[in-house]
């Protein structure tokens, strides 16, 4: 593993982590060892003539669609040293992203999750038992979802943590209702519920099937990361969350929403700030970004959401999604995917 990427992650973990710093500094530095050490970053940064001779701010680094981590390596971690690779999650039709990962990236992935899961869930909450709606990590060990929710679930020594998520015959994620009924009734501490939109929606069809209310303790909460993925029906989130406090008795106030990507080792969430807009931590920026002009919209616009990750060390920092948004300040609200034909690795290369 190269020195200098390995010394970037271990200033980054030490400091950027645990207070405010300047962005744009450690956003070119980065840049610059992604151009040098990345080759399939550097020849897509090449084709589009930017390098580190000529950008002079973070907003400028060239930004690679979220569609070529199908198809193209794009790591500096040499392929003795690789220890996991994070899927992006789809139909079994679906060619999955791959965001590949060695020890010291995973480390850094985990310490930027931990920093941002404590400070917009867990905050002063340490008596909680975690219930996820996923299949446990050896079920799933491509996923970066389940990855989170366990090492989450490491952070709360002594606490009970269940995963009470399995896979079918197609090796798609549903929910054990027995397991999460033998949970959830056992809720005699708070309890937080963990899971995507479509696990949450299979959950309250059971619950509403069974003719169940439940009233989890105070100070229980709902963590939903929202995607369906055509693998339950679709409710806009003001609907979704109608029914969570019906049927699991936790107020919408306490239902906090995560956005994230198997591309990216930062999470957004949409608690802690007024208006509930989303908002990535101090060491990620987020731009929403007219697809006709490429420039960042106004406020109250919709566009397509631009991040730069910095403890995206060993991969790519700067991802262009294929996500909308409407832009509120410098956070924003998710609309969802975009109708966008999918780039493939040629074209990733000259665009």
């Amino acid at each position: 593993m190269n020195a200098e990427l390995i010394n970037f992650a271990t200033r980054l973990g030490r400091t950027i982590f645990e207070r405010e710093n300047a962005f744009d500094g450690p956003a070119l530095e980065l840049f610059s060892l992604q151009f040098q050490y990345n080759a399939a970053y550097r020849r897509f940064s090449e084709a589009k003539r930017l390098t580190p001779n000529n950008v002079r701010h973070w907003a400028e680094v060239p930004f690679v669609p979220a569609a070529a981590f199908k198809e193209l390596e794009l790591s500096s971690i040499p392929t003795k040293e690789r220890t996991a690779v994070f899927h992006s999650s789809g139909t079994t039709e679906y060619t999955p992203s791959r965001h590949i990962h060695c020890r010291e990236s995973l480390k850094l992935y985990e310490t930027s999750l931990r920093a941002a899961f404590e400070k917009n869930v867990t905050g002063s909450f340490k008596d909680c038992d975690l219930l996820f709606l996923s299949p446990e990590p050896q079920a799933a060990p491509h996923s970066s979802l389940v990855h989170m929710f366990e090492t989450v679930g490491r952070q709360t020594t002594g606490l009970e943590t269940v995963f009470v998520g399995k896979l079918d015959n197609a090796g798609a994620w549903i929910v054990d209702f027995d397991a999460a009924m033998t949970a959830l009734r056992a809720a005699d501490r708070p309890k937080i519920i963990l899971g995507t939109a479509f696990s949450f929606v299979h959950l309250l069809d059971f619950l509403a099937e069974s003719d169940l209310r439940l009233q989890l303790p105070d100070a229980s909460r709902v963590i939903e990361t929202g995607g369906y993925k055509n693998r339950s029906r679709t409710m806009p989130k003001a609907e979704l969350h109608l029914l969570i406090e019906e049927f699991l008795g936790i107020p919408r106030e306490r239902i906090i929403c995560e956005y994230g990507m198997s591309e990216l080792s930062s999470q957004a969430y949409d608690s802690g700030n007024p208006g509930r807009h989303f908002h990535f931590p101090s060491w990620a920026r987020a731009q929403i970004i007219s697809p006709e002009t490429g420039r960042e919209v106004g406020d109250g616009e919709t566009g397509l959401i631009r991040i730069f990750d910095l403890a995206n060390v060993f991969s790519v920092a700067a991802i262009q999604t294929e996500d909308l948004a409407v832009r509120r300040g410098n956070g924003f609200d998710l609309v969802g995917r975009a109708a966008l034909s999918e780039s493939r690795g040629c074209s990733l290369m000259t665009a």
